[in-house]
């Protein structure tokens, strides 16, 4: 193994020369990291193999793109960047088979639940008044809304922020932080965003935390933590290209 100091020389050295060398021999330092995340997801459908090697591609890109100037460890980095990269393979993977038979028996509960309501009260029934009606969480409503078909990200929903569209709950678990290839003029700008709006990158995009365990720890809802997201990507875009 090498450690952090020898590490950090190595990572400034193959963004100096491009060594394909250093690289890959930071990534066999590092493949621990894709294989304990690869695990973490097994048993859910797919194989350890595939997930393996899912994670592995992630890694290799992680260190491709790490800027040890970032002021984090390359392990606070690459976490987060490949367990999105696995939840959206998951994701993609959902798509090309039969959901799970309890989400799909949540979704004919909820579109039976939402045509009454509109029947009743003439607007669709919001997140919120949906989970309190059929007992389950809002992660599970989300979850269900996705594997509905048709379903149009316009869709509009309801939180306790008032109506919004689907696409402001369902998390995206996509690197946003991607495109912006100048690290330290990106660290400036972030430092220009109001406190909540800087509390919401850290937890979302330094520490992994899901839309809705960020939500919990900010005391507010995961459409408010979707709609910031999306407000600060828009921010740091204008400002950066």
């Amino acid at each position: 193994m090498i450690d952090a100091k020898e590490a950090d020389g190595l990572f400034r050295e193959y963004r100096r020369t491009g060594d394909i060398a250093l690289r890959n021999r930071l990534v066999e330092n590092y493949i621990y990291v894709a294989e304990i995340l690869a695990k973490k997801f097994a048993g859910r459908g797919v194989e350890y193999d595939d997930l393996l090697q899912v994670a592995s591609e992630g890694l290799i890109s992680g260190v491709e793109r790490f800027d040890p100037d970032m002021g984090v460890q390359f392990t606070t980095f690459i976490t987060p960047t490949v367990t999105g990269i696995i939840k959206n393979y998951f994701r993609d993977y959902s798509r090309a088979v039969r959901p799970p038979r309890k989400v799909y028996s949540l979704a004919s509960k909820i579109r039976a639940e939402s045509n009454e309501y509109y029947k009743n009260h003439g607007v669709k029934p919001t997140v919120k008044q949906l989970t309190e009606k059929l007992g389950v969480t809002e992660e599970q409503v989300i979850e269900a809304l996705e594997y509905r078909s048709p379903v149009s990200l316009d869709a509009k929903v309801g939180s306790d922020d008032g109506e919004g569209h689907l696409y402001d709950v369902i998390p995206d678990t996509n690197d946003k932080f991607e495109s912006f290839e100048d690290r330290e003029a990106l660290r400036t700008e972030i430092k220009k965003l109001d406190p909540t709006e800087q509390q919401v990158v850290a937890l979302r995009f330094m520490q992994g935390k899901s839309q809705a365990e960020a939500g919990r720890i900010l005391g507010v809802s995961q459409m408010f933590v979707s709609r910031a997201e999306r407000k600060i990507v828009e921010k740091l875009r204008e400002s950066l290209l």
